[in-house]
């Protein structure tokens, strides 16, 4: 999905029209659906601080609008490549079923990641028990990382200091 659609389906989401959104962000009375309608149809990107004001309307994050393109396959696969050489993502076939599993054993960075998920897994969850509902589920994925208010944060200690601390316990 790319940005116009990101922007058409947030946008749809919000309950707004085209025209409003436009009018929101600044464009004139009479241009101001149909400069949305290019963003949305694909034949205009908008600029790095239109898509900023935009989200900030919409009530999202940039980067909830500035997806990847996965619009494909293709795409997908070499998106799900890259996160097996950067974070240690792992493939697996179950009884018909794929799953991926994120490994903790790549340093910082898979940490890290792993970490994010584990909110997120935690965000689905409740939204699954209905302890909250789509609309906060939604708000929390669409301001990612501002509503991520997890108290699960990785830190690995540097290695002068592990040398210092195994220095103090001889």
């Amino acid at each position: 999905m790319g940005i116009g659609e990101r922007i058409k389906y947030i946008r749809n989401l919000r309950g707004m029209t085209q025209k409003y959104l436009g009018l929101l962000i600044g464009f004139p009375d009479r241009a101001a659906d149909i400069r949305i309608a290019q963003y949305e149809t694909g034949n205009r990107s908008p600029k790095a601080d239109i898509t900023s004001q935009i989200a900030s309307v919409l009530g999202v994050s940039p980067q909830a609008l500035d997806v990847p393109n996965i619009d494909t396959e293709d795409g997908i696969m070499h998106t799900l490549f890259a996160l097996e050489d950067l974070y240690d993502l792992k493939i697996d076939s179950t009884d018909g079923e794929i799953s991926l599993k994120l490994g903790k054993g790549k340093g910082t960075k898979s940490a890290e990641l792993f970490s994010r998920l584990l909110s997120w897994a935690d965000v689905a969850e409740k939204y699954k028990k209905g302890e909250i509902s789509l609309d906060e589920y939604d708000n929390w994925r669409y301001n990612y990382p501002a509503n991520d208010n997890s108290q699960r944060k990785v830190s690995v200690p540097s290695a002068g200091l592990m040398d210092w601390i195994k220095e103090g316990l001889k």
